[in-house]
């Protein structure tokens, strides 16, 4: 897995490439956790994510709580089919703004 992370003023930009699962999601966590300060827009770009799995899903849910004690937002964006039915399925479509 890869990950790239762009911040422009309080909006921070999180690229994420290749598989996201109990393998890789503590990277992801461990570097998201300090990059949130400050954050009031988190934008995760899954265009080029080949799979998530419910420890990825926990990553991104615990930045979305961050944000929400921050009065911040958390976007989805790009999900392809798979990782869209994954949301799907476990109904975090409801949880994320997915465009």
């Amino acid at each position: 897995m890869e990950i790239e992370m762009k911040r422009k003023g309080t909006t921070l930009s999180v690229d994420i490439i290749g598989r996201l699962d109990t393998l890789t999601s503590p990277e992801l966590e461990k570097k998201l956790e300090p990059a949130l300060d400050g954050v009031k827009e988190v934008i995760f770009n899954l265009k080029d994510l080949a799979y998530i799995s419910s420890s990825g899903l926990r990553v991104l849910l615990a930045a979305a709580k961050v944000m929400e004690q921050n009065q911040g937002t958390v976007k989805v964006t790009e999900p392809n089919e798979s990782v869209m039915e994954v949301f799907e399925l476990t109904g975090f479509d409801t949880v994320f703004n997915i465009g």
